[in-house]
This record gives C-alpha cells, sequence and structure tokens, in this order.
C-alpha cells in the first residue's frame, strides 16, 4: 500500500468538540466565575470600608506660626499628655541639647559683657582676680545693684571680676559651634545664623542607644563632645554662678541691654544640677530647651473618645520665612490647624527681617491661614501664647506704645494689652474667614503644665467634635 493510502481524508473524522474543550462556559463554571466575582467586590468594599473608617477615625493637625512661637513646646505638651512613655525614652538626646543652650547663653552674656564694659578706650584695662576676690567683691557689689541707675558708670571692682570670670569660661563658650556643628550633623542655613538644626526623627527612641546614633549626627564624635562638654560644664559651674549673680550682668538686664533667649534663665538657675556627672534632663528641662528643626515633624499617637479610637498625627513645620512654603502640601487634608501667636513678642522683630514687628508678623499670617481655600474645612485654634512672658514685660515697665503705636495711651497692664491683641487676631478672623468657621481661642504659658493639660484636653475634644459632624460620625 501506499504511504499516501494509509491515510484518510479529514473529513472522515469528527471534528465536533465539547463546548467546555473550547472553553465555552458551562453553567457550573459559570457560577463558579460569578461566585468568585462576587467575593472579590465583597472584598474590594469591606477595604474600602475599613478605609474610609481608617480615614475618618485619623486626625491631622498642623502647628502652625512663625519661629519661636511656641510650637515644639506645644508639640512636647501633646506629647506628655498622650504618649508620656515617649518622652522618658527621648531624655538621653536632650542632654547635649541642654548644654548647648547654657552655651549660646554664656557667650550671649560675655558678648554683651565684653560690649558694654570693655570696648571703650576709656575702661580699664583687662585684668586678673584671684577666684576668692571674684567671688567676694562680686558679692559685695550685687548687694549695691539695687540702687543702681541706668547711669553707664559701673563699679571700678567689675573689671577685675569679669576679666576673671571671662578668662576662666572662655575654654567652655569655644566649645560651642563645635557641639552645634555635631548636633546639625552638617545642617547649615543660610544668612550666616548659628545654632542647632536639626531634621525629624533626630530623637533617640529607646534609652540604650548611644547618642552617637541620633538622628543625622553621623559618628560618634557627637557622644565625645558632649562629654567634653559635661566636663568642661561641671569644672566651670562655680564660675558660671558667679557670672549669672554678677552685679554687672544684673544692671544690664535691667536695663534691658542684655536680651538673653527666654530658656536662659531656667537654665543658669539650675546650673549645678545640670552640671552633675549622671544629669539626665527632666521634663521642665525638656519643655525649655530651645531647639530649630528644619522641614515638617511628624508625631502620631491616639486619642479615645468614648468606645472610639481616633489617631491623631501632629505636623510641626518650620516657623521662619524661608519655611513657609513646605506649609502648603499638607494643607488639602488638615483636620485643624493650631496657629500660635505669642503676644509678648509686640518689643521684638524677625531674625529674617528685623524691620518686621512680630506681633506684625503674626496678624499678616493668621490672615493668610484664614483667607486661604485649602483651609476652609479645618478647624481653627489660636493661641494667643507666652502670657507669662508678657507680664513679666509690662511688670518691666516695658511700654507697648513704644513699639506699636495704635496702642496709644491705653493703660499698659496685662488685661488691656491682652485683650487688645485678642481684639486685633478676632477682627481678622471675621474679615478674612469667609467659611463661618467658629474660633477657639485660648491664652497660654507652654510652660504651665498643669494649664496646658487642661487646655490640651480640651482643643482635642473641640477638633474630634467638628471632625466627627464633618464626616457624618456625630
Amino acid at each position: 500500500m501506499a504511504a499516501t493510502d494509509s491515510l484518510m481524508p479529514l473529513d472522515h473524522f469528527d471534528l465536533t468538540f465539547p463546548p467546555a474543550a473550547l472553553g465555552a462556559p458551562s453553567s457550573i463554571d459559570e457560577q463558579e466565575a460569578l461566585r468568585i466575582s462576587n467575593a472579590i467586590d465583597d472584598e474590594i468594599k469591606h477595604d474600602q470600608e475599613a478605609r474610609n473608617r481608617r480615614k475618618h477615625r485619623e486626625i491631622k493637625v498642623m502647628l502652625l506660626g512663625q519661629a519661636e512661637s511656641g510650637k515644639s513646646t506645644l508639640q512636647k505638651q501633646f506629647q506628655l499628655h498622650y504618649a508620656s512613655q515617649t518622652i522618658d525614652h527621648e531624655r538621653p538626646s536632650w542632654r547635649p541639647i541642654v548644654y548647648f543652650n547654657i552655651l549660646k547663653a554664656i557667650s550671649m552674656i560675655l558678648n554683651e559683657v565684653d560690649d558694654q564694659y570693655f570696648a571703650s578706650p576709656d575702661n580699664p584695662p583687662h585684668s586678673s582676680s584671684s577666684p576668692a576676690n571674684a567671688s567676694s567683691s562680686s558679692s559685695s557689689s550685687s548687694s549695691n545693684v539695687a540702687g543702681t541707675t541706668n547711669s553707664a558708670v559701673a563699679d571700678p571692682m567689675w573689671y577685675a571680676e569679669l576679666a576673671y570670670l571671662r578668662g576662666k569660661l572662655l575654654p567652655l563658650v569655644a566649645s560651642e559651634d563645635a557641639l552645634a556643628a555635631e548636633l546639625s550633623g552638617g545642617i547649615t542655613v543660610s544668612g550666616g545664623r548659628t545654632g542647632v538644626y536639626v531634621r525629624a526623627g533626630w530623637q533617640v527612641t529607646d534609652a540604650r542607644v548611644p547618642l552617637s546614633d541620633i538622628g543625622n549626627a553621623p559618628s560618634s564624635r557627637s557622644y565625645t563632645m558632649m562629654n567634653i562638654v559635661g566636663k568642661t560644664l561641671a569644672a566651670s559651674q562655680n564660675e558660671l554662678k558667679q557670672l549669672w549673680g554678677h552685679a554687672a550682668v544684673v544692671k544690664l538686664l535691667k536695663e534691658h541691654k542684655l536680651r538673653l533667649e527666654e530658656y536662659a534663665a531656667f537654665f543658669l538657675d539650675n546650673i549645678h544640677r545640670i552640671a552633675q556627672p549622671d544629669y539626665l534632663p527632666s521634663t521642665e528641662d525638656i519643655l525649655h530647651v530651645r531647639l530649630q528643626t528644619l522641614g515638617v515633624k511628624e508625631h502620631a499617637f491616639n486619642i479615645n473618645m468614648g468606645a472610639t479610637q481616633y489617631s491623631c498625627i501632629l505636623y510641626d513645620v518650620g516657623g521662619a520665612r524661608g519655611q513657609r512654603q513646605a506649609w502648603v502640601p499638607y494643607f488639602e487634608d488638615a483636620t485643624a490647624i493650631i496657629f500660635l501667636a505669642p503676644i509678648s513678642a509686640f518689643d521684638q522683630y524677625l531674625e529674617e527681617d528685623p524691620r518686621t514687628n512680630r506681633i506684625d508678623d503674626s496678624l499678616q499670617l493668621f490672615t493668610t491661614i484664614c483667607s486661604n481655600k485649602l483651609l476652609h474645612k479645618a478647624t481653627l485654634v489660636l493661641m494667643l501664647n507666652k502670657t507669662d512672658l508678657l507680664r513679666q514685660k509690662l511688670d518691666d515697665g516695658i511700654k507697648v506704645r513704644k513699639y506699636i503705636s495704635s496702642y496709644g495711651d491705653r493703660p499698659n497692664t496685662y488685661e488691656e494689652v491682652s485683650e487688645y491683641f485678642r481684639a486685633h487676631f478676632i477682627q481678622v478672623h471675621k474679615r478674612k474667614d469667609t467659611y463661618n468657621r467658629p474660633l477657639y481661642l485660648h491664652f497660654t504659658s507652654m510652660l504651665d503644665t498643669k494649664a496646658m493639660q487642661r487646655i490640651i484636653v480640651n482643643v482635642g475634644e473641640s477638633i474630634l467634635r467638628t471632625h466627627m459632624a464633618t464626616v457624618g460620625l456625630a
């Protein structure tokens, strides 16, 4: 038989296959596919509902205000109330920051002493004195300072005493820039300003972690530098106390020729405690420190409202003019804005713009916040801050009208001044907030922990109630 004869014609074969074999759905397959599709749809729906619940229970709060308005201290007060255990974990990392604050204060004092008592060629030349003479004569001079007027005449004994103290403290002050550089991890800012500038996440989260592992401090040099400063501080603590209590320094403070930063007096009054080898910053120490953070810091914690737990995220952002553009990306989904305005700053001007009064800057900034369309759903909380410092300045006789001409001849009392500033901020809200949002206003002193904890509870509840009403959970 020929090879071709063995092949059967194609039409001889039955080429009809079962429908399932060609992929056509059977009734059983259709039911299974429908079941799987429905299960996927249900899972997607449940995931979406879960995301919505999480979104509804997530509170995003922005802390806004100019530099040194108290934002970071408010963040610490929130942390103290809602996540106090994290404060304990971070204590070791605050130690070098306290040291730096002290070095900066001493440097400011010595610079002003130089300008006031040693810059003039008519002043006696620098001389030295023994520690005993410096201590005893300083005490006798201090006893007479109460009768000192605003005269530029200084007690002749001061020159020898101050020269001796300066000589003893120069090695300590000389480490200021080195410590700042190590803590900043190479971060610098434009304009030649000095200080400690760190980014978010620099704190130690575990007390056992060495200081060298802090955020962006890149090596063990930070830990070594802290130990050097700590030992020098301990060795110089008596001279530090003498300088801080010296009649010449008291005179400069009284006449407002020496203006220290707000933390200085607290740390210098506690120098013997801080200079101890086993020093660990207290909560009060942590609340007093001044630290400039670049960028945006996030702090998360939980808030319970009834039987429901809400996740709260605080955004603490830099307040200097050059950093305010970083605020905008966080505006659109912000639940609330807490705006801090330091009303004690009526006699101060912006570091980045010495022509702008800080109260004027706060009012301009608050105007922008009230009128910003991206924030129209955000709850507004205004804290007129640093009332303790305002009282102190007014008690010291500093006149508001000298710096704010519109204040006129109103009484220079706390009640009148605080009401004057309150009225101005309320007027901004009435004119610029076109969304008819309520404004929750508080007079605050961030260092008064007991009062601040009550305010934080009230603010938290106000924000949550408004949020629940907005998302339909009330």
